[in-house]
């Protein structure tokens, strides 16, 4: 059987002598893999950088065996864009490694993550945007994968307005004068998160990603026995400073 596809590089690994298997995500197909002859090339290594998007033509015997790449074309070369700037590098590493850790071989549900993905890496030039982009990226994560937080109205009251919390049980939102004596075991709801057009400092990025990284750890990841890639870890460590 065959197929044909836009994909996205999650990693590559050695195949014999000169051989890679590569691991994508696909515009529909979600997760996907396959064997490039040759891809280990000094002439091909370039294009074959976790964070490049690809287009694919994919042949093999069976939908769920490891098939072979007949084409493997480079569109862009995100990481190759970024090499002067660690933290975008950082970036993709981490938006790679979490789409390996948290979809398996064939789960389509991903394909849900490539659209986001892209218009994610399309804006890494841009550090004034890209930080708040990447936390809004890890909380589509959740929801495409049935993870998703309810931030639409306080679990306390109902209340849509002045929400400033989540609870890390529930993930639902909470207005902080509603909270109580709990409001210090709940996690900090950055504004931007809620409204596309407010900013974010530092302390706003922090925030988002402590919030996002607690649900994707102890939700996303733990469901399939899993824990937070360090690329991730060292993301967070870099966005705590200038970008």
């Amino acid at each position: 059987m065959q197929w044909r596809d836009a994909g996205l590089l999650l990693g590559a690994r050695r195949f014999g002598e000169s051989g890679l298997i590569l691991d994508v995500l696909t515009q529909s197909r979600g997760r996907r893999s396959g064997l490039v002859y040759g891809g280990a090339s000094r002439q091909k290594r370039a294009q074959f950088e976790p964070g490049n998007t690809l287009d694919l033509s994919w042949s093999g015997r069976l939908e769920d065996q490891l098939g072979r790449f007949e084409t493997a074309e480079a569109q862009k070369l995100h990481a190759a864009r970024h090499l002067e700037s660690p933290a975008a590098l950082s970036a993709i590493s981490s938006l790679t490694d979490l789409l390996r850790q948290a979809l398996d071989e064939g789960d389509s549900a991903g394909s849900a993550m490539y659209d986001p993905s892209l218009v994610l890496l399309d804006s890494l030039n841009d550090a004034d945007i890209w930080p708040a982009l990447y936390v809004r990226w890890e909380l589509g994560l959740l929801t495409a994968l049935g993870f998703g937080l309810d931030l639409e109205k306080c679990a306390l009251s109902g209340a849509r307005d002045g929400l400033s919390h989540v609870s890390p049980k529930t993930g639902r939102a909470v207005v902080a004068e509603e909270a109580g004596d709990y409001l210090s075991r709940l996690l900090p709801l950055p504004a931007f998160l809620l409204d596309p057009g407010a900013g974010a400092n530092l302390a706003d990025i922090s925030h988002g990603l402590t919030l996002t990284g607690h649900f994707i750890e102890t939700r996303l990841l733990s469901a399939v026995h899993r824990g937070m890639p360090p690329s991730r870890k060292r993301l967070a460590l870099k966005l705590a400073g200038p970008v």
